[in-house]
């Protein structure tokens, strides 16, 4: 696929995907929607591809869902968008490697739930977070009431819901809808700092870590634990486990191949 509205740029098994509707403040279209689904689908067995972070053009990182075509929706379309948006939102949540929302600006409605379905999101202190479908006489459909409410709370999350208020990066950090914030020009720099730190570590582990926080988050602390069990017996049949350990007792770097 040609893609119209996001940039997506490859070096060094780090993913850079720039949301690239600038006019638009990078609003999620259902062209743009398509594409990010393109790109993630491609992308999951791509072996060169270590890291994604996803990113936005201007100043915004997705000011929210395209109200021109919202607006022309009926009850069929709406779920149907809807049906796109959470479908894209899974997929990235459940994308085999790491996913890191470097959010630059505007992340509002969609933009933040796309942000959410991310594993790690770092924000610029001139980011605007916010879900602030009410004032529309909607509500988030791209997962935000379930998402918002798992990250900051229940008490938090219908708050920001229920007020559509926006908060900027500081807050966002404060509640733990951002896990860091940096000044505007290291955000990036920061962000691929730290996809470079995840890329050093083994991609095996660092996959199975990912599947056991979310599988564990659906279940009880039982049935996590259970889980987590398994994948732990999993991995020593890894040649990185094996790798690992050496290293360390070697008192070396460790090299590891993902196997």
């Amino acid at each position: 696929m040609e893609y119209s509205n996001i940039i997506v740029k490859v070096e060094d098994k780090i993913a850079v995907v720039t949301m690239n509707r600038e006019k638009a403040l990078n609003a999620l279209n259902d062209d743009t929607i398509a594409e990010l689904q393109y790109f993630f689908d491609s992308a999951w067995g791509d072996e060169n591809i270590g890291v994604i972070i996803i990113t936005g053009a201007g100043k915004a990182f997705v000011a929210g869902a395209d109200i021109s075509e919202l607006e022309k929706c009926d009850v069929q379309k709406a779920v149907t968008k809807s049906m796109m948006g959470l479908y894209l939102t899974k997929t990235i949540e459940n994308f085999p490697r790491p996913v890191i929302a470097a959010v630059n600006g505007f992340a509002l409605g969609g933009g933040c739930e796309l942000a959410m379905a991310c594993d790690i999101r770092l924000a610029s202190e001139k980011a605007k977070f916010g879900q602030p479908e009410v004032n529309l006489g909607l509500i988030p459909g791209y997962g935000g009431t379930q998402r918002l409410a798992r990250l900051v709370g229940r008490g938090k999350a219908k708050q920001l819901i229920f007020t559509g208020e926006i908060i900027d990066g500081n807050e966002a950090h404060r509640i733990g809808l951002a896990d860091e914030v940096y000044p505007p020009e290291e955000l990036l720099p920061k962000a691929m700092e730290m996809a470079r730190l995840i890329l050093s570590k083994a991609p095996v582990a660092v996959a199975l870590a990912k599947e056991c926080i979310n599988r564990g988050l659906d279940v009880n602390l039982s049935a996590g634990c259970d889980y987590e069990k398994l994948a732990f017996g999993t991995i020593y049949g890894t040649e990185d486990s094996s790798e690992g350990m050496k290293a360390f007792l070697e008192k070396r770097k460790a090299e590891f191949k993902g196997k």
